[in-house]
């Protein structure tokens, strides 16, 4: 009984991953749509409120991941991944709110690569054998 409902606490825990990446990776991908609008000149403050989204989701991301290693004995590379995507995506924001656009824009890249990562990682993985995915 206790091994059932550990499966559908960590199956809850997984799902949520899932989805917080997957919003997370869209909510990178709206900056980067709105970051190429303020670069041809369109005015507009979509980019700065969505750094907001992307911080909150990648703080309830590294929550869900952090959930998956310590009480679901899952992997812990997960939690630190989305630990350096929360802190990149702060240094990214306090380099693009200070003008520095030659260190803003590559580190929005690697962000975005990271978070795409995390997305495929999540989708695509199997559990091993007696745990939930």
């Amino acid at each position: 009984m206790a091994t059932e409902v550990e499966a559908r606490k960590g199956s809850g825990v997984q799902t949520a991953f899932k989805v917080l990446v997957t919003l997370a990776a869209v909510a990178v991908l709206v900056q980067a749509v709105t970051a190429g609008q303020l670069m041809s000149g369109a005015a507009g403050g979509a980019h700065g409120m969505g750094s907001t989204a992307v911080h909150v989701l990648g703080l309830l991301q590294l929550i869900a991941a952090v959930l998956i290693w310590r009480p679901g004995r899952g992997p812990g590379w997960p939690a630190l991944a989305s630990l350096v995507a929360l802190l990149l995506g702060f240094v990214q924001s306090a380099m693009g709110g200070s003008g520095v656009i030659s260190v803003h824009v590559p580190l929005g890249m690697a962000l975005f690569g990271l978070t795409v990562w995390l997305t495929v990682w999540a989708w695509t993985r199997r559990a091993p054998a007696g745990r939930p995915a």
